[in-house]
């Protein structure tokens, strides 16, 4: 508010000061009402001036984007069933391995106990194989001592050994068996472990945090219904988009300086991380992902951002005030102050960075005032008388006045 009223009153005294001089010239100037002399000057048009400075200027642009965690997983059953219990909530921290649910596991533990018998049962009747091929194979001992003392025929010979060589394929039988019963009850133990959930990931051990409930206690679900999200925020990612002009003086590493609505007068640091290496075609930008650390949890993944990146620096570069700048026969240049003939000369510059209220100018040797207040005014050569309220400006007096 301070501000804006000392900037009206100068606006007033510039303008209360360009009416005294144009009130003199008129009187000295001009003959009988009505009648203006030959060859009259112009008025001098009252103005504010701003020197040229040497000082370090920056080009930094902000764009905006939005948060996502480092890491996201949905944690879901692989069986189907009956919540029973649900042991976290959201904003809740998370371990590795960490149990969050339970499903109704009933059905489960019947199979399990089904798969133990069935497994009994096999290798019962493996003891019984074995057992007989043991009996088969004594039998055919004793029947080839008998043979050898022509006592057994050779036909009784012949059958014992085939009765033998079936028993050991029956044996052989009943060991597969008992492997798959032993598979079947495995099976039925993992998928009765399933009903525990548990929240696990591949990479670090840092906690995470639960960032959506999707079902209650209670609900039957099917197998991969999502039960609850995880997130790590102890990094967070902002995704932000450039344009092409831009894009090429970006690079890895670069430092950024994030902002978010959520803390207006806090900031926090950044790294450029990955750079796309493609452009949208709807919009011609490129997506720029930045890692921000985010030790204090105060950052949120979907949270607006504002990051600020700096592309060039320079030091004791020539600047003058935004204000200065103003086009004549679309050429674009500042009037300069030559204070011996009190005058203001149109200088056509180019421009190169700019920050806050400053332009840098190139490819000009520039020194001197600028005019910053009252150039609309003013032609190449123009009379000028210079406000006392100009930045490190001795007004130029006016004669008579």
């Amino acid at each position: 508010m301070g501000k804006s009223l000392t900037r009206l009153l100068a606006v007033l005294v510039v303008l209360l000061l360009g009416y005294h001089a144009w009130s003199w010239l008129a009187t000295e100037q001009s003959g009988p009402p009505g009648v203006i002399k030959p060859g009259t000057p112009k008025a001098a048009v009252a103005v504010e001036v701003a020197p040229v400075k040497q000082a370090d200027i920056s080009d930094r642009r902000h764009y905006s984007g939005s948060l996502h965690a480092a890491a996201e997983f949905e944690v879901a059953p692989r069986v189907a069933g009956q919540l029973e219990s649900l042991l976290v909530d959201i904003g809740d921290r998370v371990e590795k391995g960490q149990l969050i649910a339970r499903l109704d596991d009933a059905e489960h533990q019947q199979q399990v106990q089904e798969a133990e018998s069935a497994v009994a049962v096999a290798k019962a009747t493996l003891a019984e194989a074995r057992s007989s091929l043991e009996a088969r194979q004594k039998e055919l001992a004793r029947t080839r001592q008998l043979r050898e003392q022509k006592i057994a025929s050779e036909a009784e010979l012949d059958s014992v050994q085939a009765e033998a060589i079936a028993q050991r394929a029956r044996v052989s039988l009943a060991e597969a068996q008992v492997g798959q019963a032993e598979a079947a009850l495995r099976t039925a133990q993992v998928r009765l472990s399933y009903t525990n959930i548990n929240a696990n990931w591949e990479n670090g051990d840092r906690q995470r945090v639960v960032g959506e409930r999707f079902v209650d206690e209670g609900t039957t679900i099917s197998a991969n219904t999502p039960i609850v999200s995880v997130l790590d925020i102890s990094e967070l990612v902002g995704a932000i988009y450039v344009t092409e002009r831009d894009y090429p003086r970006l690079s890895i590493g670069q430092p950024v300086t994030i902002v978010a609505e959520a803390y207006p007068d806090r900031q926090f640091e950044g790294t450029v991380k990955r750079i796309a290496p493609l452009f949208r075609e709807a919009s011609r930008q490129a997506r720029v992902e930045v890692t921000i650390p985010n030790p204090d949890l105060l950052l949120k993944p979907g949270m607006f951002i504002s990051a600020g990146v700096e592309l060039e620096d320079k030091s004791g570069a020539t600047v003058v005030p935004y204000d200065a700048l103003v086009k004549r026969d679309d050429r674009q240049g500042v009037f300069l102050i030559d204070r011996d003939n009190n005058q203001a000369r149109f200088v056509a510059v180019e421009t190169g960075i700019s920050e806050g209220e400053h332009v840098e100018i190139v490819k000009h040797s520039l020194s001197g005032e600028v005019v910053v207040l009252g150039q609309h005014l003013l032609e190449d050569g123009s009379a000028i008388v210079i406000s006392d309220t100009s930045e490190n400006a001795t007004p130029i007096a006016v004669p008579g006045a």
